[in-house]
């Protein structure tokens, strides 16, 4: 075997509270990278290792590490000789505020766990994470966690893949026991019952019978996952149909491999976390049916100079291609630059081009991290996910290649922020250092944004939520020692136009000599729902205006669109089609074009009866039966709307849309109307108009 092929690059992922980095903790434990194992709660986890995370009990940054796994563990039949496999994970966050980190870290992974809890099932975060492992056609494989809890359900979870994800969850194993009676697994490729031993934290099991009132549905299970694997492998079909008995266990890991890389099924494994069961399956499952980097796409980008697609191999004696797609600041070494090694290898000391600035810097070291560890490594190659130390001017997104054979690789694309506080150091002395901690934590995180209210001075602070901005405000604090003054929540509503209008701009400007002029006739349109940004048809015929002033409109629209009529928003989407104009001979210039835009839009926009958008938040509230109606009424007064109530065991869960502009503080609302005992996830799911009476009030706030 080569070495590409001995690794994985995973993500574990899911929604928060299912226990990814309960999971991540015993990977670590059983491949042997830790002697012990730390919990959640107690705030002793080694990929949690921000104080605000241990304090918090979540995961607020995605952490790496990498282990070595000897595959297979299998001590019944042998598959093939064992061999250590490198294994490098990825802990994503959970929390909707924190997604960034998610799909940063699914753009450059090859493979992830999804993991998901027996009782809640697939929750809105679940959602989430699996459109963009979508979106980047990251295969994965699932993990039911939590099977020894309470309503703990292992076929409902299946159920609700198939329902809510449309995913072809094929199950490798069903689950001995649920709740406080889980104690094993039955592998349905083998037919083996396997209990853990709690002596020894589940390091140790041993093969049972399987239970006599589990013996029907294992082979029924085990028949119909031979029927799905084989419609996916002609080979595997032709022995299914002419002699199944001749089926091995290596046909039917390889049939599952080969379906599972190309996206066509999930397999699902069960088990406990915390309780220190089936988790080496889950790591014999990641080297089995998980990519090595030699088996996903090559990654393509585009050559700058002829913009003709380029596919860049993973391999180490080709050109190199990076990408950087996470930033963090260490107290000990400076900036750390994560980058994924795509093509090629790199040394430390060498120089890198940076595809954005067109300028080289120098690689001074290599780190494997570990969480907040790092090792020093004094080469990387093709596969490898590693840290940078010495890159100055690198954003999340960049492209890094040799400067002999440029290539840029597809960027990514973050959400806008939906909320936003302002805010002000403490101690007027502090003003510089706070820029400078606000310059870093920019640098981190590209969801943030930072901008300056033209009227009032104040610095506006924008972010994904509460939780989000909470956190960053923390860090100020903790990281850099900045105390910040901050007010109230600010809502990021945006505008849109709601009719069409033809504008006719005439600009004109006469400053002794030379002028300026530019005359633009343009129609303002709306557009249909879920297009964003500005969509620029040229009608013009007959070279009314010359080409290369047609830019230079295009880009004066969209420097307008930044503040709306209404109360200064950003216009969510709109349509402008040039349709005629003219231009002076002599005082005609690409600027005076541009502000024939900007000014146009501002005056024409009046006329096409602009509204104000608000954030809509998908809210899921869980809540044992006896609170439901308080908790219904609650989500009423806040404008929301019920969109489902599905009973799961003796809770119910509550899925609503509810204007973000009424949710500030309502997780502390929802405990009290609960005695504690209610929980609330929420994302953005669409922005919406906002009611006549309350865009004044919004309107009559924001002046």
């Amino acid at each position: 075997m080569t070495r590409l092929s001995l690794i994985r690059n995973i993500g574990i992922m899911a929604h928060i509270d299912a226990g990814k980095t309960t999971l991540s903790e015993r990977i670590l434990f059983y491949a042997g990278r830790i002697r012990s194992t730390g919990e959640v709660h107690d705030g002793n986890t080694v990929l949690d290792s921000m104080a605000l995370e241990r304090q918090k009990g979540i995961t607020i940054s995605a952490a790496a590490t990498c282990v070595s796994w000897n595959y297979p563990t299998n001590k019944g039949e042998v598959i093939y000789n064992t061999k250590p496999y490198q294994i490098n994970l990825i802990d994503t966050p959970g929390h909707i505020d924190f997604t960034v980190e998610v799909a940063r870290s699914l753009r450059v992974l090859d493979g992830a766990v999804f993991v998901l809890s027996a009782v809640e099932g697939v929750q809105p975060q679940s959602e989430t994470v699996w459109r963009q492992a979508d979106r980047y056609k990251v295969p994965r494989i699932a993990f039911v966690n939590k099977m020894d809890r309470a309503g703990a359900d292992f076929f409902a979870v299946l159920a609700d893949l198939k329902e809510k994800l449309v995913a072809n969850a094929l199950p490798l194993q069903i689950p001995i026991g649920e709740e406080d009676r889980f104690e094993g697994v039955v592998d349905l490729l083998t037919g083996r019952a396997i209990r853990w031993l709690e002596s020894d934290k589940g390091k140790s099991w041993q093969e049972i019978e399987v239970p006599l009132h589990l013996v029907s549905m294992v082979q029924q299970y085990g028949q119909w996952l031979v029927e799905e694997v084989a419609s996916y492998d002609d080979e595997l079909l032709e022995k299914y149909l002419s002699d199944l008995q001749s089926i091995t266990l290596q046909d039917l890991q390889r049939a599952i491999r080969k379906a599972t890389i190309s996206g066509e099924i999930v397999p699902v494994l069960c088990g406990s976390a915390f309780k220190n069961k089936g988790i080496q399956p889950i790591l014999d499952a990641i080297v089995a049916y998980l990519p090595s980097p030699v088996e996903v796409v090559p990654v393509e980008g585009i050559d700058p100079q002829s913009e003709n697609k380029q596919v860049r191999r993973a391999e180490a004696t080709a050109p190199f291609a990076a990408l950087a797609f996470k930033i963090i600041t260490d107290s000990f070494v400076g900036k750390l630059t994560f980058i994924r090694i795509y093509s090629g290898s790199l040394q430390a000391g060498s120089y890198v081009l940076n595809m954005r600035t067109g300028k080289k810097e120098r690689v001074s070291r290599l780190m494997q991290m570990h969480a907040d560890k790092q090792e020093p490594l004094l080469q990387a190659q093709a596969g490898d996910i590693v840290a940078v130390v010495g890159l100055r001017d690198v954003y999340t997104g960049d492209t890094l290649c040799e400067q002999d054979h440029p290539i840029v690789l597809e960027q990514m694309e973050f959400p806008e922020p939906v909320i936003g506080y302002a805010i002000e150091a403490k101690r007027a002395v502090d003003a510089d250092k706070l820029a400078n901690a606000l310059a870093h934590l920019l640098e981190e995180d590209p969801t943030l944004q930072l901008s300056t209210d033209t009227e009032t001075g104040q610095t506006l602070l924008k972010g994904m939520g509460e939780l989000h901005l909470e956190v960053i405000l923390s860090r100020l604090a903790a990281d850099f020692g900045v105390e910040v003054n901050q007010g109230v929540p600010q809502v990021a509503y945006r505008e849109m136009i709601t009719q069409k209008v033809v504008y006719t701009k005439r600009y004109k400007k006469q400053n002794g000599g030379s002028g300026s002029f530019a005359l633009i006739t343009f129609e303002l349109s709306p557009v249909e729902s879920g297009k964003k940004g500005l969509i620029f048809i040229n009608a013009i015929t007959g070279g009314a205006i010359p080409k290369e002033y047609v830019p230079a409109i295009q880009k004066g629209f969209e420097n307008a669109m930044q503040h709306g009529p209404l109360g200064g928003y950003p216009i969510e989407a709109m349509q402008v089609t040039l349709l005629d104009g003219r231009v002076h001979k002599e005082d005609s210039d690409a600027l005076s074009f541009e502000m024939a835009a900007t000014l146009g839009f501002k005056e024409g926009v009046q006329e096409a009866k602009p509204a104000l958008l608000e954030p809509v938040m998908k809210v899921e509230v869980t809540t044992p039966d006896v609170f439901i109606g308080g908790v219904i009424g609650d989500l009423n007064r806040r404008r929301g709307t019920i969109k489902g109530i599905e009973a799961k065991g003796n809770v119910q869960m509550v899925n609503a849309q509810v204007p973000l502009s009424t949710l500030f503080g309502y997780v502390t609302v929802l405990r009290t109307i609960t005695n504690g005992r209610g929980q609330a996830s929420m994302q953005l799911e669409h922005y919406a108009p906002v009611p006549s009476a309350i865009t004044q009030q919004v309107l009559t706030k924001s002046v």
